[in-house]
């Protein structure tokens, strides 16, 4: 059986160390699902982990031609979908709620986040290893350099835990930075208390000029003139998700008026 060659365009590192991959296979809880899909399995060592933790209905998903021949005869009955993760169709998937679990690609990680939050009613629990800084930026709470985006939109409707680093030296080829296991839980949270579009305008548009006051950044996409907020004064990285919260509201009022 052939080695997979490594591919730089799919951001290709393919975990080597079976006591990682294992820790990360028991990182999904599954208690409200036994439904997994995995993303890029490449030459399939969490596979095999995921395979002797008997999960019932496992399906992997990969783009990589090469890394499928591999996987279609290590692993004899698995189920393979040969395809681009972020063009699949999860509502599709699975009737059941499911969870997505992976050694996710560093170019495209924060996009399966997204992705898993837009489909956020079959996606009840993601588990992956993607590059640390993003996974601190994730799990970053107010206050943080790194607070942002993600870390606002996700724990609308995620409970976040980040849970171990991983160092370069369990890849091969190696990648020059450290990665981090997290795992994202979906919370009772059915609506935000705002306009969710308009939340995640607010939030976007704030973070996208972190280094202005609210006020500022607002005012470039919002009609809100000289109207007065008591988080106008502040930078985006001081706000909690419920301030944001409330601070969509007050937009939300304004445009309508």
């Amino acid at each position: 059986m052939n080695v997979v060659r490594a591919k730089k365009h799919l951001g290709q590192h393919f975990l080597t160390d079976n006591t990682i991959a294992k820790k990360i296979a028991d990182v999904l809880v599954l208690d409200r699902t036994d439904t997994v899909l995995e993303v890029g399995p490449g030459m399939g060592v969490l596979t095999r982990c995921l395979i002797e933790r008997k999960v019932k209905d496992l399906s992997v998903i990969e783009i990589d031609p090469e890394s499928i021949g591999y996987l279609e005869e290590k692993f004899s009955g698995l189920t393979i979908i040969e395809g681009d993760f972020l063009k699949y169709d999860l509502q599709n998937h699975s009737r059941e709620p499911f969870a997505i679990i992976g050694n996710f690609p560093y170019n495209i990680s924060s996009q399966i986040f997204f992705k898993a939050l837009a489909n956020r009613n079959k996606v009840i629990e993601l588990a992956g290893m993607i590059q640390k800084e993003v996974a601190e930026r994730i799990c970053a709470g107010p206050g943080s350099k790194t607070y942002g985006i993600l870390s606002v939109l996700l724990k609308v409707y995620y409970d976040i835990d980040y849970l171990f680093n991983v160092p370069p030296t369990v890849f091969n080829p190696q990648p020059r930075v450290n990665s981090a296991v997290i795992r994202m839980t979906r919370n009772n949270t059915e609506e935000p208390g705002c306009n969710e579009k308009l939340l995640t305008s607010v939030v976007k548009a704030t973070f996208n000029q972190r280094r202005k006051m609210i006020r500022n950044s607002l005012r470039s996409a919002y009609p809100i003139g000289d109207a007065a907020n008591k988080y106008l004064s502040r930078r985006p990285e001081q706000l909690s998700l419920e301030e944001f919260i409330e601070l969509t509201n007050w937009v939300d009022e304004i445009v309508h008026n």
